[in-house]
């Protein structure tokens, strides 16, 4: 399953990918063959067919939970849809971030004691169910409809 071909600021086309992969999902940016460590900007109106691509991939639970986070009614108003939980000692958050009003990113950030909250740049790869949250999360305040913003990847 992947959306794109995307160009980032420096000229680099990349596809995203959603791929299982031992443990949950993983979703990345791939250059060529080469997998991007960073955390992957698509479209936001992408992850509706990647969603209704993981029919067949992931488990039908997973596949629905991911088609059926998209379709939230809306009622807040924000940047982030988030899903927390822990690695070890530290909080993190899977954030889908609105980029401008078109795209978003979908990242890791891990809460450090003494420096804060800080982007994992690299591919998410967590269980399907946490992809969901964030993705309801996100589609509750209005973060996968129209915005104005930077730009850091465009449709090619």
């Amino acid at each position: 399953m992947s959306a794109g071909p995307y160009e980032d600021e420096e000229g680099t086309r990349y596809i995203v990918r959603l791929e299982r992969v031992p443990g949950g999902v993983r979703l990345a940016e791939w250059a060529g063959s080469e997998l991007r460590r960073r955390a992957p900007v698509l479209r936001a109106r992408d992850l509706e067919n990647l969603a209704a691509e993981a029919q067949g991939v992931l488990s039908d639970s997973d596949a629905q939970a991911l088609a059926g986070a998209l379709g939230q009614e809306r009622s807040a108003d924000g940047d982030v849809g988030v899903s927390r939980g822990r690695a070890g000692d530290f909080r993190e958050e899977l954030r889908v971030e609105a980029i401008d009003d078109d795209r978003v990113r979908i990242g890791r950030w891990v809460q450090r004691p003494g420096t804060g909250w800080e982007l994992r740049d690299a591919a998410p790869m967590l269980p399907a169910a946490r992809y969901a949250e964030a993705l309801a999360d996100a589609s509750r305040k209005g973060v996968l409809g129209p915005r104005s913003g930077d730009e850091t990847a465009r449709p090619v």
